[in-house]
Order: structure tokens, then sequence, then C-alpha cells
């Protein structure tokens, strides 16, 4: 069975073309096509000798996602895409764009899967309630960011960010994540600024262990939604398995090991958790951590009854973690009307039932010129 060439590593093509008895440059002249230029056929390698295209096409398979379904929003800032993997697993991916601003160029962020499904069961995710599929490769992951680099290609553009923000807790296939960290930010390939990556996390404390160690300066965004362990085994699951004291002690060992900000995402649900005391909770949970609040108020969706705050609601939120020394962001979610929340879309082409998650606006802060 050939191998997927978004899979492999420079030095891995390196073995391959030496043993093939071809010069090693030749692996990174692969590498370029396969990576950056998100070559769809052997033929267009043009500056490989026939006979090494050859025998490349016998041991590697070229490959992307198949698009099955793409849904823009009215403003045509936000894609959604529906991607078809080779075994036939579904998966979400979401282009966002960013346009210029004063001393900010345009910016367009991708937000991809890293499982299909999810084992997290958090309360108003739609991928969460649809279950576990499988862990992604790190091929599959680097395919979602080339294939939508190949349409802004068409275009003159590129995909600037990239927010592991999809399907799936990334943490939890943490392996393959970091590789696909690696491949993306590579000099040869797509080039990423490793500080425009994000990966989020519901609070998988030995995936954020891990990241602590891995020595990548990606940024971290963490997804609380309560600020005590009773609300928040209700909304987020996993904290049965990792309480908040647990998960706190795992921030402040991973900023004593990396000295970043870390970005705190708060989703909003009316009644639910919005309420000052929770502010004031939260930012005594994160007293002497640095970390960017991002308020995101829910989409409104009926399956489950969740709705959004009062603006004047979420202004008081605002109003208690600024007074207490914190940055704080609200962001307005994307793509609600067109099913773009984590798994919604997936939901949708299967017939399955709607329910809650949002894509936000400046997904992370990581969009914001990687700050």
């Amino acid at each position: 069975m050939a191998t997927d060439a978004h899979n492999c590593t420079l030095e891995e093509y390196e073995q391959l073309v030496t043993a093939l008895g071809a010069e090693p440059y030749r692996a990174r002249q692969l590498f370029t096509w396969v990576h950056r230029k998100g070559a769809s056929s052997w033929e267009e390698m043009t500056d490989l000798p026939r006979p090494l295209r050859s025998a490349l096409a016998e041991r590697l398979e070229l490959s992307l996602p198949r698009v099955l379904r793409r849904a823009g929003s009215e403003d045509g800032m936000t894609m959604k895409y529906l991607l078809q993997l080779a075994d036939g697993e579904q998966i979400e991916a979401v282009r966002m764009r960013y346009p210029e601003k004063e001393r900010a160029r345009e910016r367009h962020t991708v937000c991809i899967s890293s499982q299909a499904g999810c084992a997290m069961g958090c309360l108003f995710c739609a991928t969460g309630q649809a279950g576990f599929g499988r862990n992604l490769t790190a091929g599959e992951m680097v395919g979602q960011v080339v294939a939508i680099n190949k349409e802004l290609q068409r275009a003159g553009r590129r995909v600037t960010h990239v927010v592991f923000m999809g399907m799936g807790e990334p943490l939890a296939n943490s392996e393959a994540v970091f590789q696909t960290v690696r491949l993306l930010s590579h000099s040869l390939g797509l080039h990423l600024s490793l500080r425009r990556i994000a990966i989020s996390t519901c609070g998988f404390v030995p995936g954020i262990q891990r990241l602590a160690a891995e020595g990548l300066p990606v940024r971290l965004a963490v997804s609380l939604h309560a600020a005590d362990d009773e609300l928040r085994n209700r909304l987020v699951p996993i904290n049965r398995r990792h309480p908040l004291a647990e998960l706190v002690s795992s921030l402040r060992y991973y900023q004593e090991m990396t000295g970043r900000r870390l970005t705190i995402a708060y989703t909003l649900i009316r009644g639910l958790n919005d309420s000052e005391q929770q502010a004031r909770r939260l930012a005594a949970l994160v007293q002497g951590l640095k970390v960017h609040f991002n308020l995101i108020p829910v989409n409104e969706v009926a399956e489950t009854g969740f709705a959004p705050p009062s603006p004047a609601r979420v202004q008081a939120f605002h109003q208690v973690l600024e007074a207490a020394g914190h940055p704080v962001t609200v962001r307005q979610t994307r793509g609600a009307g067109i099913a773009a929340a984590c798994g919604q879309l997936r939901a949708t082409a299967s017939g399955r039932p709607r329910r809650g998650g949002q894509v936000e606006s400046g997904v992370a802060g990581v969009s914001e010129g990687g700050r």
C-alpha cells in the first residue's frame, strides 16, 4: 500500500530518493512540490527525472482530501468545507478571511480537524455529540491546509494562519499534531510561522504537559467555559477526569516552561455561565497566569436550548475580567448561517440534527498578526 506523500518528512524523502538511486537534493524538490505547491499528479513535477517520478508513484500517494461540499457566508469572509478522507471518513475545515487593516495585511486563517469525530462529549459541540471515529494522520491534517491553500493560490493569496480548532481534541492526538506543525512550518513547505499556529484544547492535561516539553512556540488556547467543577463537569465532561485544579496546575507548568501567554476561550450561555459571579470566579481561577480571554456568545440552536446572553450581560462579564487586569476580547461567531460551527456541516450532510458550537471571529487571537 502506498504511503501518503503529505505524511512524510524531508528526512524520509531523502531516505527514499537515495534508496531509488537519486541525488539527495531531489528530496527537497519533492518536498516543495508536495507541501508548498500541492501537486496533484507526478507529471507536474517537471524538474524531477521521469524514471524517479515513476518510481515514486509506485510508493507514494498524492491525493488530497476530497471536497464534498462548500458553504460560504454571504459576506464572503467564511468558507466551510466538508471533506472526505481516503477511507470515507468525513471531516470539516473552515477558511476565514480578515481584510487588510492599518498596519496589518490581509490574513487567511484555516481551522482544521485533528480527529474524525471527538470523544470529549462537550455539551454544546456538534462533533462531541456525534461520537469518535479515529485520529487523523499528520498527512491528513496537512492535506486540509494544502487543499485550501491551492484554492487561495489561484486568487494570488495564501494561508497565513492555522488553528487546530476543528473536529476533535488535538492534544489527544498530540504526536500527529506536533508532526503536522513541523511540516506546515518547514521552510521548503508552506513555511508558516509557529507563532501563527494555535492549538486548542478542552483541558486534556497530559497533552498540555507534552506540549510544554515539546519546545514548539505555538499558541495554546484552552476552552474553559466554566469556573467551577460542578458546572464544568456538565459542560465539558473531561473535567471529571482532569478537574480545574489539575488543569490550572498544568497551565502554570506550561507557562513556566514556555513563558507564553495563554488564550482562555469562554463560551457565554444565557442563564448558565454568564453571571458576574462566574466572571469573578474565573478571574480568581487564573490569578497569577498571563492570559487573554476570548468571550464567545454561544450560537442559538433550538435542539440544545442554549442561547447567547444579552449584550449588556456580555459587557458586564467583560468588565469584571478587565477590572481584574486581564485583556479581554468579545468574539463574534462566524458562519452560524452556513452550519460552520464545529461538526454542524457534517451533521447536516448526514441528516443528524444540528447541535451547538461555533466558529469564532479571530479564533484564539492567532489571526491578530501572530501576537
